[in-house]
This record gives structure tokens, C-alpha cells and sequence, in this order.
């Protein structure tokens, strides 16, 4: 456990919005703090969010440290992106789970990052060390992690207010009709809880996807762009229209030759500020070579390579205005 630290109440109010006040987090991150009995009022633990303080009330509260985990095997290796002193950034494969649940026994990026030694942000609780945003688990691609606390608190400011972003690329089984703007609200679907579905009383969503190349065998690639951040959010609203990625069986993609063993579906390019030199930086994940191999026996390598130009992705989605 962190050292404790204290702070004595000038004003009354509830303890969650006054805590996010004081210690310039948001109110999800301070909730968690909460829930996991890291705080208490006059030596006594507080468990309730919106527990009333008084004047002069003393706050003491804690941060977990990040623990190895016992009896936890990682046997794998992930490729860095870029590192420094407060975050980094890595090339997640497929078919590993970011963080822990209680659905997956193995190894995670979580368990990885610990087993490095590396020093991770704690105030996205127990469980998820580091973690800023999360991809499904056979989605691959660029992910931002945090070292610190201060990190983590200015990046998920980010993903808030859309200064952090990613562009995606995936294969799908039959060409769109247009690139265009899908807004339709997400949620869990009530006969089947693996899957999300279109759900009028859902969290809105919102994504662009652009048109890239058609093959001869009707496969497309396309580039998407997220303005929320919804679970399945690019497979869901795809399955929407029809299409699905080619691999996702769980939305209907479906294979005569069982050739194809998961989702291609690769968060290709991040971008951020970082979060001490307020600096821009964008960051490009190499596409995993199962993907590349299948993009190269649908396309011209030398067209679809110069399509997929990184620097030139961004542009791709300027004009594009049109509900799909």
C-alpha cells in the first residue's frame, strides 16, 4: 500500500466531488479509490461515494501498489513502441487480454508490465495497472500505457475531450457502400452477453469509416475512426450495416475454409499530447504479419501500401459528412 496522505475539509459538500476537486482526478477515478476502502473520514474507512463532509473533517487517503501477481506465467514477449519516464507505447497481438477478469485465468498485458518491473499508474484500481484505454482482446495495435498517476489522470483527459485518438484498419467481407458516419447507441445484448448489439436505450456511439480498396474477391480494406469508445463499438456498428470483419465469427463473419483464426481489426495509428511536454506525438503500430499477409493476397502490395501511408490516413476522414 502507498504511504497515506491527509487533507482537512474546507467546505461542505459530497466526498466524491470534493476529493475530484482536490486532488484534480475524475470522479470515476475517485470513486474507485473509494469503493476499494482506500479512504476514510476521521480514521474511520468510507466506503460511500457521497458520503456529506463537514468543515475541518480530516481526509487520509492511499494508492495501491502494483503487485506482482502469484503463480502467474508470462511467457510472451510485447514489442515497445515508444517509452520514457511516464508512459509508453506498445503493439498489443492478438489474443491477448488487457487486464485481469474473473472469465481469464491466463497471463495479461497487466501481468506482463509487472513482470518487467516496469512502474505503472495505480489509480485505475487493482486490476488495471497502467491502463488508459483497452482493446478487445484479438484486436491488435497501439496502446497507451501510464507510469504515473499524474499521466494517467492527463491522458484519460484526452480520450474525454478527443485530443487522444486512434485510426484503425480492417478487412471486411463485402465492400461498403459508401464511406461514411455511423451514430448508433450500444449495448449489451439481451440474448447473447458476449456480444453488444444496437440498442435504443444504449450509450451513444459514433464512427467514421473510409473506403481504402476494393479486391477482386469483393474483400475491402477500410480505415475507421472512433469518436467514442464503446465495447465491440467498429464491430457492432459494422455488423449494423451488414458487413462484418473478416475472422469475427461472434457478429456473423463467416468462412467456408476456417482460414482465417481471429479478428482483422489493427489500431494502426495513436495520437496524443503527451502528458508533461504537452507535445503532439503520434505513433504507428506495424501491422502483425497474419493481417499483412492476407492484405497483401487481396491488394497490390505497392498501391495498398502507399494507401495505407500513415501520413496520410488522418486526411481520409476530413470530408467525410454522410450517414451510413
Amino acid at each position: 500500500m502507498d504511504k497515506k496522505h491527509s487533507l482537512i475539509v474546507s467546505e461542505i459538500g459530497r466526498l466524491d466531488k470534493i476529493l475530484s476537486k482536490e486532488l484534480k482526478q475524475s470522479r470515476n477515478q475517485i470513486e474507485q479509490l473509494i469503493k476499494e476502502g482506500l479512504v476514510s473520514i476521521n480514521d474511520k474507512i468510507v466506503t460511500k461515494t457521497s458520503y456529506k463532509l463537514s468543515i475541518n473533517d480530516k481526509i487520509e487517503y492511499s494508492f495501491k501498489e502494483a503487485k506482482p501477481k502469484e503463480q502467474i506465467v508470462v511467457d510472451f514477449d510485447v514489442d515497445i513502441i515508444y517509452e520514457d519516464d511516464v508512459m509508453m507505447v506498445i503493439n498489443k497481438p492478438s489474443g491477448l487480454v488487457v487486464h485481469p477478469a474473473p472469465s481469464h485465468k491466463g497471463a495479461t498485458l497487466v501481468d506482463w508490465l509487472k513482470s518487467k518491473g516496469i512502474s505503472l499508474s495505480t489509480i485505475a484500481g487493482e486490476e488495471r495497472h497502467g491502463i488508459v484505454h483497452r482493446i478487445d482482446r484479438d484486436t491488435t495495435g497501439a496502446l497507451v500505457i501510464a507510469k504515473t498517476n499524474e499521466a494517467h489522470q492527463k491522458l484519460s483527459d484526452q480520450l474525454r475531450d478527443k485530443s487522444m485518438g486512434r485510426y484503425y484498419l480492417a478487412l471486411i467481407d463485402y465492400p461498403l457502400k459508401d464511406s461514411g458516419v455511423v451514430e448508433k447507441p450500444i449495448g449489451r445484448n439481451r440474448k447473447n452477453r458476449l456480444r453488444m448489439d444496437i440498442i435504443s436505450d444504449g450509450k451513444y456511439a459514433k464512427s467514421a469509416f473510409y473506403k481504402i480498396a476494393k479486391s477482386d474477391a469483393n474483400v475491402e480494406l477500410i480505415a475507421v475512426k472512433l469518436f467514442t469508445g464503446r465495447t465491440h463499438q467498429i464491430r457492432v456498428h459494422l455488423n449494423s450495416l451488414g458487413r462484418h470483419i473478416l475472422g469475427d465469427v461472434l457478429y456473423g463473419f463467416k468462412s467456408k475454409k476456417d482460414t482465417i483464426k481471429r479478428v482483422l481489426l489493427h489500431a494502426y495509428k495513436l495520437y496524443l499530447m503527451h502528458p508533461v511536454t504537452n507535445k503532439q506525438m503520434e505513433f504507428v503500430a506495424p501491422i502483425f504479419s497474419d493481417m499483412q499477409d492476407v492484405i497483401y493476397q487481396q491488394f497490390n502490395k505497392g498501391e495498398i501500401d502507399e494507401k495505407i501511408n500513415p501520413h496520410i490516413i488522418d486526411g481520409y476522414f476530413n470530408n467525410i459528412t454522410n450517414r451510413m
